[in-house]
């Protein structure tokens, strides 16, 4: 029985490593948009201008994270960058009318849903969570990799792969 326990483990890791891949290919296949990029447009399609800085700051990615996955978005023609009326050194992202409609077509994101389904849990078992899946970093000796909190097999920005 005791041996049974890594398997199962593993086969749940597995079965959460597939959903995320089977999400970022569904959102591809339906946008042309990575996970990142759909976070990031989403960020700015709120109606109000935002800068690259708030978008950083809200999903703690670096800024030059934003900018590269900015300039892909302003290149797609989903987003425009442009010049603060009242302070000319900064920028002000927003979605363009395209950038909406692929919002409005995106499916779900297995991010959206495991935040909405993780903040209806009791604290003690997000904390529990929280410390297992923590351990399972250890173990797979993960503990020390920088990463975004962003469900995604892939590099935040696709740009941004090297090799």
């Amino acid at each position: 029985m005791e041996s049974d326990i890594p398997n199962a483990t593993l086969r749940a890791l597995r079965r959460i490593l597939r959903a995320t891949e089977s999400g970022s290919r569904k959102l591809a296949a339906m946008t042309g948009l990575t996970p990142s990029q759909l976070l990031v447009l989403n960020e700015i399609g709120g109606g109000e201008a935002v800068t690259p800085g708030r978008v950083a700051q809200r999903l703690q990615f670096s800024h030059a994270t934003i900018t590269a996955i900015v300039d892909r978005l302003v290149a797609q023609g989903l987003a425009t960058r442009e010049r603060s009326d009242r302070d000319k050194r900064q920028f002000l992202l927003s979605a363009t009318p395209a950038g909406r409609a692929a919002l409005a077509e995106a499916p779900d994101l297995l991010q959206m849903t495991f935040a909405e389904r993780f903040a209806v849990l009791p604290a003690w078992e997000q904390a529990m969570i929280l410390a297992a899946v923590e351990k399972l970093a250890f173990v797979l000796d993960a503990q020390d990799i920088d990463a975004a909190p962003l469900l995604d097999t892939g590099a935040i920005d696709r740009a941004e792969r090297k090799g």
